[in-house]
C-alpha cells in the first residue's frame, strides 16, 4: 500500500471512530491507537470452546463480546496465579497478595494498614491476615500512628527488601508468560485498555462497593 493510501485509510478510520465517539472536542492519540488496533487485527479471534453442545440457549442469551472479555479476565488471572506460585515455590513470599503488599511499600515510608489494604483492592479482613503474616515473617513492621492513635502503620524491612530485590527476576519473567505471544503495539494498547479499566472500577471500589449490584449497573452503566 502506498503513503498516501494509508494516510487516507487513516483519516477515513478516524472520521468513523470520531462518530462511533460521539463527534467529541479532543481525543487522546492513546485512544485512536486502541480503536485501530482494535479494528484492524490480523485475524479474528474465537474464545476457546468451555462450554459443551448443548450451549445454544447460553450462546443465544448470554454469550457475546462483554461477556467473553469477563471471562477471558478470570481465565487470566488463573493462568497468572499458576505461574506466579511456580516463581514463589522457593521463596518466603507464599502468594501473589504478599509479593504485592510488599511491592508496593518498597514505594512509600511506611502506609496505614487499611490505606494498604485498599490500594491492593482487598477485604480488610484478607488484607489483615495477609499483613499479620508479613509481620510474623519479619518482612514488614507495624508501628503506631503518630497523627491517629486508632490506626498503626506498615512499613517494609531490610528482609523484605532483600525478598523483594531476590524475586524480581523471576517475576519479570512470569510477566513475560503472562504476555504470551502479544506484538509489542498489542502489549502497549492491552496495558492502555486494562490502566483506564482500572481507573474506571477503583473510582466504584472507593465509593460504591457496598451498593447493590443493580444500583452500581444503574449508576454506572446507564
Amino acid at each position: 500500500m502506498k503513503k498516501s493510501e494509508i494516510l487516507t485509510s487513516v483519516i477515513n478510520q478516524f472520521f468513523v471512530f470520531d462518530d462511533e465517539n460521539g463527534n467529541r472536542d479532543d481525543y487522546s492519540i492513546d485512544e485512536f491507537i486502541s480503536y485501530l488496533n482494535a479494528n484492524n487485527s490480523r485475524k479474528e479471534l474465537e474464545i476457546r470452546k468451555i462450554s459443551g453442545d448443548n450451549d445454544a440457549w447460553i450462546q443465544k442469551e448470554y454469550r457475546n463480546s462483554i461477556t467473553d472479555i469477563s471471562i477471558l479476565l478470570v481465565l487470566m488471572y488463573r493462568y497468572a496465579k499458576g505461574y506466579i506460585k511456580k516463581a514463589l515455590s522457593e521463596s518466603y513470599l507464599h502468594t501473589a497478595d504478599e509479593f504485592s503488599f510488599l511491592i508496593t511499600l518498597m514505594t512509600y515510608e511506611s502506609l496505614r494498614k487499611n490505606e494498604l489494604v485498599t490500594k491492593q483492592v482487598m477485604e480488610k479482613t484478607s488484607g489483615t491476615e495477609v499483613i499479620n503474616r508479613l509481620i510474623k515473617r519479619g518482612m514488614i513492621v507495624e508501628t503506631a500512628d503518630k497523627n491517629d492513635k486508632r490506626s498503626k502503620r506498615v512499613a517494609i524491612t531490610q528482609a523484605g527488601r532483600d525478598e523483594i530485590s531476590s524475586i524480581i527476576p523471576v517475576m519479570s519473567k512470569v510477566s513475560e508468560i503472562i504476555v504470551g505471544n502479544l506484538a509489542d503495539e498489542e502489549i502497549n494498547s492491552l496495558a492502555y485498555l486494562l490502566k483506564k479499566l482500572d481507573h474506571y472500577h477503583n473510582d466504584i471500589y472507593l465509593g460504591k462497593k457496598y451498593l447493590p449490584l443493580t444500583d452500581i449497573w444503574s449508576e454506572t452503566v446507564h
